[in-house]
């Protein structure tokens, strides 16, 4: 294993040579058609493996220790691990409860604002029923609620749901709210911005941690759909 230009490890599967503790056995470069812009072959298998505790130089990682979800069911709500078990692209790191808050949390483990998704719960009113909705944007955009997701959702009314009924109808804690393990039926709107994200940070239905994921791993939830949610 070496680790890349970002600070990431790099696992490798090859068809010629063999990777060991010490590296390589054969050059890659060896093997022919490198391409320069993958850091790949042909044969060559590249695994980009965020939850390293490798974090110089990669932005996403910041202080954090990630691992997979899966070997940290302690570490995610009853509804969100049932909802991310068996998938590979989601690591969860460990962090302080009293720092879950995204622009705290952020500014304590060194990540920018941008690699923050949040998940935001919309209450939408049409003819006398409550529905709901979540809406994933970065922390360094703000949900339009009463323009472009009152007109999608076709509601009447539109605004954030008062705290309690989104901790209760989710099982989620307040600051942890994620769209893994949403309630069935609650469409999840993801804004382009944060599907286009390689990787963004979003809760993990704990206050005491944090999930990373493909952006566009989110536009794949059950309900889910990219589209331009920010003013």
């Amino acid at each position: 294993m070496y680790g890349d230009t970002t600070g990431r490890i790099i696992s490798h599967q090859a068809k010629y040579g063999h990777i060991s503790d010490r590296g390589w056995d054969k050059d890659p470069r060896e093997i022919g058609a490198w391409d320069a812009r993958t850091h790949s072959a042909p044969g060559v298998l590249i695994t980009l493996c965020p939850w390293t505790t490798s974090t110089e130089g990669n932005p996403m990682t910041g202080t954090l220790t990630w691992q997979r979800a899966d070997d940290r069911p302690d570490l995610l709500a009853e509804p969100v691990l049932a909802a991310v078990r068996g998938m590979s692209e989601a690591q969860v790191a460990e962090i302080d409860p009293d720092l879950a808050d995204t622009a705290q949390f952020c500014e304590h483990y060194g990540l920018p604002l941008g690699t923050s998704a949040n998940c935001v719960v919309v209450a939408t009113k049409r003819g006398g029923e409550t529905s709901y909705a979540a809406c994933m944007v970065l922390a360094t955009d703000r949900a339009d609620v009463n323009g472009t997701i009152r007109r999608h959702t076709g509601a009447r009314k539109a605004s954030f749901a008062p705290m309690d009924e989104t901790t209760g109808r989710t099982g989620m804690e307040y600051g942890g709210i994620t769209p893994f393990g949403l309630p069935e039926g609650w469409p999840v709107l993801v804004d382009e911005a944060v599907a286009a994200e390689p990787e963004v940070v979003v809760g993990s239905g704990l206050r005491r941690s944090k999930l990373l994921v493909p952006g566009k791993l989110l536009t794949e939830l059950p309900g889910a759909e990219a589209l331009a949610l920010t003013r």
